[in-house]
C-alpha cells in the first residue's frame, strides 16, 4: 500500500531533541527536509506500524502519546526513541514568547464519558499541579482517573460523590 501524507501545514519533528525533519505537502509530493521522499507504512495493529522508506525497513510501535504537549514516545526497530512535533503556529507563539502561555491554559474539567463519580480527592481553593488526580469517574466498570492539564486553582467542585453524570458534563471548575 502507497501512502500518501497531506499536511496542511509544515510540520517539524524533532527525534531524540537532536534530529529536526521538516514534513510538508507541496504540489502533491511529501518533501522530508526539502528532498521527495515516497514510502509505504502499513497498520499492523492499533499503535504499531510497519514503514518502508529508501529500501529499509522499520517497525514502529507507540508507546506513549501526549497530544496536548504534541510528544510521542516510540519504539523504531527495537530503539526508543522520542518525538517532538511542532507547526508553524507553534513557531510563531515561540517566536512571540507566548508558547509558555498557550501550553498552561486550563478550562473546566468536563467527563470524557458517562459514568459515577467514585471520588473527588480535591477541594475548592485548593492549588494542584499537573499531572494532580482531580476526580475518580467510574465508567463500564472501570475507574478512571482525571489529572490536572496544568497547574491551576479548583475555583468550584460542581459534581458530588455518588453522581452520575454525562459526557462532556462540568465536573469541576479551574482558573
Amino acid at each position: 500500500m502507497r501512502c500518501s501524507i497531506t499536511f496542511v501545514v509544515m510540520i517539524k519533528a524533532t527525534v531524540n531533541g537532536t534530529i529536526t525533519l521538516e514534513l510538508d505537502q507541496k504540489g502533491g509530493k511529501t518533501l522530508i527536509n526539502g528532498k521527495e521522499q515516497s514510502f509505504d507504512l502499513k497498520t499492523l495493529k492499533p499503535g504499531t506500524y510497519h514503514l518502508l522508506a529508501e529500501g529499509r525497513s522499520y517497525m514502529i510501535e507507540v508507546v506513549t502519546s501526549d497530544k496536548a504537549e504534541k510528544k510521542h514516545e516510540l519504539i523504531i526497530n527495537g530503539k526508543k526513541v522520542n518525538v517532538q512535533l511542532r507547526d508553524r503556529y507553534d513557531d510563531l507563539l515561540h517566536e512571540l514568547g507566548l508558547d509558555a502561555v498557550a501550553g498552561t491554559r486550563v478550562g473546566d474539567l468536563k467527563a470524557p464519558m458517562p459514568g459515577l463519580v467514585v471520588d473527588i480527592p480535591v477541594s475548592e481553593g485548593q492549588t494542584v499541579k499537573k499531572g494532580d488526580t482531580l476526580l475518580i469517574l467510574e465508567a463500564m466498570k472501570m475507574e478512571n482517573s482525571l489529572k490536572a492539564i496544568a497547574d491551576a486553582t479548583i475555583k468550584k467542585i460542581v459534581v458530588k460523590k455518588g453522581q452520575a453524570v454525562d459526557k462532556n458534563e462540568i465536573l469541576i471548575q479551574l482558573v
